[in-house]
């Protein structure tokens, strides 16, 4: 079961909506085309926008406007996935070279900047300020996310509650807007509303939970990054955190020095270590819990292949394996 194969209903629309994503990337500034294409090509799943496109069947909408933010939705995503690269140094992204790789970290800096304030020309051509509101306050709280997140970095001290704290700014904020967004266009009941909102969270937080176990257990071919890069970033993620907890001495010294110093020269030992406390198994469990709890979160929602579909990705967050 992959994202194709799931949001299928949404299929023509994505078609439009990348139509739409190279159009409003166009600048007559050569290097930003440059990069841009080297975005596109890149493809990935883009699933946020689709799950807004899916979330706004759901709730009836179907308004020109849900294309637009699909395509806004996506430029955030990717400004941050941008700045996200040159923070950690990486050089591989859904199997090829990143663009801070290719084209330098200052450019893709400044990419990602014009990125950003591209997304807000388009909302303020929405014309909807409680759009505005929302997509505002979900790129402030995705910073403040980046900036724990490097806080967190080589610190053996972080526990579950502030990893946590990390993924609900970072990762599940942006999941949370693309859903909340479809209530809003639709003028949903307040209580419609804040289920999308949940759901969002909740998808987001177990996407990412399931992320961090594939840094630990995937093949690089199919997670389009090298197999590792958190422990040689010195992440402190949730296999980690809980290997150390319930790990003996030897194991929990190991895994902290990985933390503080970072590098690849340990991983068979550390991979050992949580595989032998269970640790991927206990975070999978934590990403099955959130899957659970976005599906309640829709009980709400009006029976429609769009909630099946909804109701379905949960379940794929959890189960995937890229």
């Amino acid at each position: 079961m992959t994202p194709p194969s799931i949001l299928g209903p949404v299929a023509g629309e994505m078609q439009r909506v990348d139509a739409l994503i190279r159009e409003r990337l166009q600048s007559d500034v050569v290097l930003i085309r440059q990069i841009a294409e080297h975005i596109v090509a890149g493809g990935g799943k883009r699933l946020r926008p689709a799950l807004h496109l899916m979330a706004c069947k759901a709730a009836g909408f179907a308004g020109p406007e849900r294309l637009e933010l699909a395509a806004v939705i996506e430029f955030i995503h990717t400004a941050t996935l941008l700045h996200d690269d040159v923070v950690d140094e990486s050089e591989l992204r859904r199997g090829r070279e990143t663009a801070n790789a290719a084209f330098g970290n200052a450019a893709s800096v400044l990419v990602g900047d014009f990125l950003y304030s591209r997304a807000f020309q388009m909302m303020v051509g929405i014309d909807n300020m409680r759009v505005m509101e929302v997509m505002a306050e979900a790129t402030n709280t995705i910073a403040e996310g980046e900036v724990l997140q490097l806080l967190n970095i080589h610190d053996p001290q972080v526990d579950e509650a502030r990893y946590l704290d990390v993924i609900h700014r970072k990762t599940a904020k942006l999941f949370q807007a693309a859903t909340r967004l479809a209530g809003v266009l639709a003028g949903a009941a307040p209580e419609i509303e804040r289920g999308l909102a949940d759901y969002g969270t909740h998808l987001g937080t177990a996407f990412q939970i399931i992320d961090d176990v594939l840094d630990y257990s995937g093949e690089a071919s199919a997670i389009g990054k090298n197999v590792g890069d958190d422990l040689a970033e010195g992440k402190p993620t949730l296999p980690l955190i809980y290997a150390m907890r319930t790990g003996s001495p030897e194991q929990a010294a190991l895994i902290r020095e990985a933390i503080l110093h970072g590098g690849r020269g340990e991983f068979g030992q550390i991979v050992a270590a949580i595989q032998a406390t269970g640790a991927l198994d206990y975070a999978r469990k934590a990403a099955r819990n959130e899957a659970e709890a976005a599906q309640i979160s829709i009980q709400c929602l009006p029976g429609s292949p769009a909630k099946d579909t909804l109701l379905r990705l949960a379940d794929y967050a959890v189960e995937r394996e890229n």
